[in-house]
Parts: structure tokens; sequence; C-alpha cells
């Protein structure tokens, strides 16, 4: 049906001719297998990831498979959400090479090599080679999100384009196939075979991605392959300085305090937190002070800054689906379900199979409604988003309760608790995305899509300093106030809703 509304500018929408991928332009089809094989890769990976820290120690489901690093439950939670804060840290100076040095696709195609390099690494035994191959998903990652989406944005027709949010909608369930094909293939190998094998099916995933990319780039826009803004030679050269020279004070202090032998993990992961809530901060207070911006392009940003909070907190929440959840599932939640056994790792699954089962009844709802002109307010998708995250937190309170005693608690409480955060997720991540490209400034074209998952970085980084802290996120308690604090959140967009759309001017 989107074909039809757009018949007239698919000629020159799709290099390859006239094709169209479910009526959006061809080259949506090459970035959706790329982002799936990614996704297949990086959530395969991710599922095994708090399982793997604590197998084998303090807090290790008795009988369960060795050959883990031995963590506490409270490490291994800290070390996942400073990775994950990590991975969309990363996607903001990956926004920055794609406008600045080698051009969105490009640097796509760089940062799948490092992603296999990583997650090769991550095959390899010994605790040194593990968190290389994190860092190294991690900055193959950051330089893939940000430059991938402004690709889904550069096939269509402005801002205006009708078949815009739908595209990102299509785009997001490529990312939730990979997703959901992950925890089966890739946990079931690593929690039944071997860890390291399951990592290395991770490398593999990500092989197939990049190949895909390489041979069907010919349908991307011409404008994935411009550099927007190139460093001068004087900007490179002083760039390179002052790289090198972070570098180096880097080096010089760790070293110091790895020979005093005064090392220990928080050195690492406390300054990597506190950064991962400077960082997103001091880019929005830059970004909104930049005197080169028009007075709508101001206005707009002023408005952005609710909705990048509000995402802040909802994955503060939602993100611990693979780390507080995960570990509840491992250690608390029965292995069976009508007479079938399974691994925790296949809960993974549970989101991105409810993504791929409403997504496309979220996108025909919008569309919908958009044409009887009563789609909600972007303020009122965030606004609702932020409650039924906040009432999934107040679900997992019950059966939290129900364990104290020891006893497993049904599956089937994780499986309404993934159900309800996705719904919340389909009413802000994808369109958070897509109000991304639309409120963003010429001059910040793919960095914007940097600021947007910096959002999930300050999220995490709450969550990670808070581990850090000693605070107890598998306590009851503190689950109760991390809902209640969402429901706050949500209310007060809701209430200011007309202010916000006002400084969004005529962005919808």
């Amino acid at each position: 049906m989107a074909s039809s509304l757009t018949k007239g500018s698919a000629q020159q929408e799709n290099p390859a001719g006239g094709k169209t991928f479910f009526g959006h332009p061809r080259g949506l089809a090459t970035l959706f297998m790329t982002e799936m094989w990614e996704r297949f890769s990086f959530y395969g990976m991710r599922a095994l990831l708090v399982v793997y820290l604590i197998a084998g120690g303090p807090d290790a489901k008795p009988g369960s498979q060795g050959g883990g690093l031995g963590m506490s439950e409270a490490n291994a939670v800290a070390i996942y959400s400073v990775y994950l804060a990590m991975v969309y840290l990363l996607a903001m100076p990956g926004g920055w090479f794609g406008d600045r040095v080698w051009g969105p696709r490009k640097t796509v195609a760089i940062a799948g090599a490092v992603i296999i390099a990583g997650h090769l690494a991550l095959a390899l035994p010994g605790q040194a080679s593990f968190f290389a191959g994190l860092a190294l998903v991690a900055l193959g990652s950051g330089l893939l999100k940000a430059n991938i989406s402004t690709m889904v944005g550069h096939l269509y027709d402005g801002p205006q384009d009708p078949r815009r949010d739908g595209g990102f909608t299509v785009f997001y369930m490529g990312i939730n196939l990979g997703a959901f094909a992950a925890p089966l293939v890739i946990g079931t190998v690593g929690q039944k075979v071997g860890w390291h094998y399951g990592f290395a099916l991770a490398a593999v995933g990500m092989g197939l991605g990049l190949l895909q990319f390489l041979i069907g780039s010919r349908h991307l826009s011409e404008k994935s392959s411009i550099v927007n803004a190139p460093l001068s030679p004087e900007e490179r050269t002083s760039t390179l300085r002052k790289g090198l020279l972070w570098l180096g004070i880097a080096a010089v202090f760790y070293g110091v305090v790895y020979f005093s032998g005064r090392f220990t993990l928080n050195w690492a992961l406390v300054p990597i937190t506190l950064l991962g809530l400077i960082i997103p901060t001091a880019v929005l207070v830059r970004i909104k002070r930049d005197k080169e911006l028009s007075a709508t392009e101001q206005t707009r940003m002023s408005g952005y800054i609710w909705f990048f909070v509000a995402a802040a907190v909802f994955w503060m929440i939602y993100d611990q689906g693979g780390s507080t959840l995960a570990a509840f599932a491992e250690t608390k939640t029965s292995d069976s379900l009508f007479g079938l056994n399974f691994p925790s790792s296949w809960f993974q699954s549970l989101n991105p199979l409810f993504i791929m089962a409403l997504a496309p009844v979220f996108a025909w709802w919008w569309l919908a409604l958009a044409r009887r002109d009563r789609e909600p307010s972007t303020t009122k998708k965030f606004g609702g988003a932020l409650m039924l995250v906040g009432a999934s937190f107040f679900v997992f309170v019950v059966p939290m309760l129900m364990a104290e005693d020891g006893a497993k608690v049904s599956p089937m409480w994780l499986v309404s608790i993934y159900m309800i955060q996705t719904i919340g997720e389909l009413c802000l991540s994808p369109v958070g995305l897509s109000v991304t490209t639309k409120m963003a400034p010429a001059k910040y074209a793919s960095q914007m899509m940097g600021v947007w998952f910096l959002a999930v970085t300050a999220g995490d980084c709450i969550t990670g300093l808070l581990s850090l802290g000693g605070v107890d996120l598998s306590g009851s308690k503190v689950v109760g106030v991390e809902a209640a604090l969402a429901i706050i959140a949500g209310c007060a967009i809701l209430q200011y809703r007309k202010k916000v759309e006002a400084l969004m001017g005529d962005v919808h």
C-alpha cells in the first residue's frame, strides 16, 4: 500500500530500478539483512554474557555448566551494564566518523570487520581475551549503529515521506528477527556445548551480515557514501594529537595503578560509568549552544531533550532484561514448561518474538490512525511507554517475593514481563529513531543518531553505578522503586506534552 502512495519517487530512491521491499525502497532489504545478522551476533553473545560471568561463582545455579569467570551477580550486572553502555556511547563517535571521516557506508563495512574480530577474541579462553573481545564488539557496534540507521533515513524523500515511520518499523523487525534466533542458536550452543563455541558462532553471524552488506550496497542511496563535513588537514592533525594525548594519559594512569598493586575491576568500571553520564550531558549542551544552528533547530533541540530524558529512564529498566531478569531466569525460574526443558538464555528470545508478532500490527495501526488524523503524538507514545515499562517491574516484584524461600517460579512470570516491556518498546524505540532523524539539525545528521543511543548509555550507566555502589538490583524493594520512577516520568511527559509539542514545531 505504501508503494502506491509513492510510485512517483520509486525510481529516484531505488538505484536498481523500481523494485520495492514491502512497498519501501529496495535498499531497505540490504540494511534489514545487515542489521539482522549483526543483531544475531550481538544478542547471541549478550544472552550468554551474564550466565557466563556468574558460572562457577557464588551465585551460579547449582549443577550448571562451569568454565565461566566465577563472578558474583552484582559484578556480572555491573559489567553487563557498562558493556552495553559503551556500545551505545561509542555510537556517538561512530556517527562522527560517518559524518566527517569515512561516510556512513564505509564506516559500517569497517565496523563489521571489527565486530568479527571481537567475537573471535571472545571465543579464546582466558579473562584477558574476554575483555579485549568485549571492547572490540562495543567499538564495532558503536561504529555501525548510528550509521546504519542514518542510511535507512537516506532511502526516503525527506522527513515528511509518509513511508518513513513504517520503514523504520520494518527495519526494526530485522533487528528482532536476528535477536530472536540468536539465543535459541548461540545460547543453546554456549550453555549446552561450550561457552566459547557460542561466541565463535556469533562471529560467523556477523561475517554473513558483512558479506551481504557488501553485495547489496548497490541498492543504497548515493548519499550514504558522502562525507557530509570532511575534516580539513588541520582538523585531522589536531584530532589525532588530542586522541593520542588522552590515550597516553590513560595508559600512564592505569599503568601506575596496576604496578602499584591497587588495581581492581572498579578502577575500570567506575570511571566508565561516570563518563557514560557526563558525556551525554556535555554533548547535548554543546549541540544546544551551537550558534550555527537556526532558531528552529535550537527550539527543536530543546524539545528533543525531553525525549532523551524519557528514553534514558525507559532503557534503565528495559535493559535489565539481559542482566537482572537474565540472572533471575538462570537461578530462580523453572527451566521447563509443558514438559520441555530449555536453557535460561531462551528467555532472551521472548522480546524479539513479541516484537515480530506486534510490530506489523503497530505499523498498520499508526498508519490507519494517521489517515483518520487520530494517531497519538510522539509525546503520548513516550508517556505510555514509560508507564508500561514501570508496570512490568511492578509485575516483577511478585515472582521475586515468591522466590524468596528458594522456590522456583513459573516461566510464565517472565513471559508476561517481557510482553509488557515489548509493548512499551514499540511505543518508544522505532518512534524515537524516526523523531531523531526528523529533529536532527542538518549539521549533526549522523551524530544525532549517536545522541539518541546515548540515552541508552545514560540509563545503563545508572544501573551500573547502582550495582557498583552496593545496591541490590535483585531486591524487590529496589525493583519497586524503579517501577514507581518510570510511572512518575510517564505522567510528567503527558502532563507537559503541549509544551513539548510546541517546541517540536512542524515535526510530528
